[in-house]
């Protein structure tokens, strides 16, 4: 098994890319192991958790990367500044991350956040996207 300390820069155009399918949440961790599509296996060290897309492994001519899976969302479509602020608040106010998409919010699926919608009138519609919350803010 092959220890991953770290990313690496980007690869030229052409290479063999095999990935390494990972869900967000052990993404996130600094310690892990999980196997390619080759089935060669990994074990994670990092200082920084790596992210959706990096390259982390190159042999034989071929550059392994992190392919992010994706996983159950919620969307919210933005029309109002004020509305906009104030739907940013209250997810905040519930100690959730969320994407900015657009002209659209994207949050993890919870009932917590369906609750939050459906109690305000907030129209959401669930999807399976790859999730890539803001990372400037702080997440308790």
């Amino acid at each position: 098994m092959d220890i991953i300390r770290a990313t690496l820069p980007p690869t030229a155009t052409g290479v063999l890319e095999i990935l390494l399918h990972i869900d967000r949440l052990t993404l996130e961790k600094r310690r892990w192991r999980a196997a390619a599509e080759d089935g060669r296996e990994f074990g994670f060290d990092l200082e920084t958790p790596l992210r959706d897309g990096a390259p982390f492994f190159h042999a034989g001519g071929a550059t392994y990367l992190i392919s992010q899976q994706p996983e159950p969302v919620l969307e919210i479509s933005l029309t109002e500044p004020s509305d906009s602020a104030r739907l940013g608040w209250q997810i905040g106010n519930l100690h959730f991350s969320l994407q900015i998409v657009g002209n659209s919010i994207r949050v993890a699926d919870d009932p917590a956040l369906r609750r939050l919608f459906d109690r305000e009138q907030i129209t959401y519609s669930g999807a399976r996207r790859v999730y890539h919350p803001e990372r400037r803010a702080h997440v308790h």
